[in-house]
């Protein structure tokens, strides 16, 4: 059965930083690209970042270039998101999403994780 958990999330000052797991088990992690989406209250779910299989590549939302890194460590099936001098507007359930390829789209993915909150206050 296909697992991804994520985790990390809270609440946290502007300026600050959190770091996001996600643990993945039931598939060949190590040969899929892994990708983080968000959803902010009202809005859709929309694109952060997405790694490679091997990390080689990593593409990144214009919003958060420069403010957010993924990582990925393969002998533990685990992606990380790094994020750094977080803004209000950061403020979103975060999601990771496994695909067979690096893909910027919700349909580009085929298994989710349930979401874990971020919070940013002011």
């Amino acid at each position: 059965q296909v697992q991804l958990v994520e985790s990390g999330g809270g609440l946290v000052e502007a300026g600050g930083s959190l770091r996001l797991s996600c643990a993945a088990s039931g598939f060949t992690f190590s040969t899929y690209a892994m990708g983080w989406f968000r959803q902010a209250p009202g809005k859709e779910r929309e694109f952060v970042g997405v790694i490679s299989w091997n990390g080689g590549s990593a593409y990144f939302a214009d919003p958060v270039k420069g403010r957010f890194t993924i990582s990925r460590d393969n002998a533990k099936n685990t992606v990380y998101l790094q994020m750094n001098s977080l803004k209000p507007e950061d403020t979103a359930v975060y999601y990771c999403a496994a695909g067979r390829a690096p893909a910027t789209s919700d349909s580009g993915m085929r298994h989710w994780g349930k979401g874990t909150l971020v919070t940013v206050s002011s």
